[in-house]
């Protein structure tokens, strides 16, 4: 059964009068962590478009993106989004259900924010209240605030730069951050991705964060070697 024909059988129960917060507390054991990771970006960042006062086409398209959504699957899609949009529970009760499910600092938490960066950039601006959204949620998902500032600096342009990216310090010395950056790509590698609960789906997340930490790490070299 494909990820979004499960995604579906959510949904059905949603159209039966379940909350989503319900829906995540039954996905919490590990092989639908998947389907709950899924939904999870897909609630959250209905969530977020609804805090910055829009929903553009280009967030949609990035959700295709994320997931290459096929179009059959499309509907079921909105229907999580739009239910995640009216639900009357806060944005901070969803990110909390979802820190329980997958246990608070876990990498795929990190994975799920990757997922939310992209969404809000999708329209080529980061809205002040997007990252006061996210750095929320990336708070009560207990991600230290070195983690979230690499994510951040990875996604917008302004102040981009490459130690922030590795999580590392301008001070610390060049095997330190080979370290770091091998570290990185381990953490990246797909079978890893999968294999804490990303889906297959989801898995091109690691190329663009893959080219990123890659880049960082060559533009470090380069300017040591200068």
């Amino acid at each position: 059964m494909s990820i979004w024909r499960r995604i579906a059988d959510a949904v059905s129960a949603l159209r039966q009068g379940e909350s989503l917060s319900t829906v995540f507390d039954r996905l919490r054991a590990p092989p639908e962590r998947t389907v709950a990771f899924t939904i999870a970006v897909i609630a959250l960042g209905a969530k977020m478009a609804k805090a910055d006062g829009r929903v553009t086409r280009d967030e949609v398209a990035a959700f295709r993106e994320v997931f290459r959504l096929a179009p059959e699957e499309e509907r079921n899609a909105a229907r999580v989004f739009d239910l995640a949009r009216q639900d009357v529970a806060g944005y901070e009760a969803y990110a909390r259900r979802i820190r329980a499910m997958f246990g608070a600092g876990s990498p795929t938490l990190c994975d799920l924010m990757e997922g939310l960066f992209h969404i809000a950039l999708a329209d080529g601006a980061y809205d002040p209240r997007e990252d006061d959204f996210l750095a929320r949620v990336a708070e009560i998902f207990g991600l230290p605030e070195r983690e979230f500032r690499a994510l951040r600096a990875r996604f917008v342009p302004e102040g981009r730069d490459p130690y922030t990216v590795l999580g590392v310090t301008p001070e610390a010395d060049l095997d330190e951050i080979r370290a770091a950056w091998r570290r990185q790509v381990r953490e990246t590698h797909p079978d890893v991705m999968l294999a804490r609960g990303v889906p297959e789906e989801a898995i091109r997340l690691a190329e663009r964060r893959m080219q990123d930490i890659n880049r960082a790490w060559e533009e470090i070299r380069a300017e040591r070697a200068a």
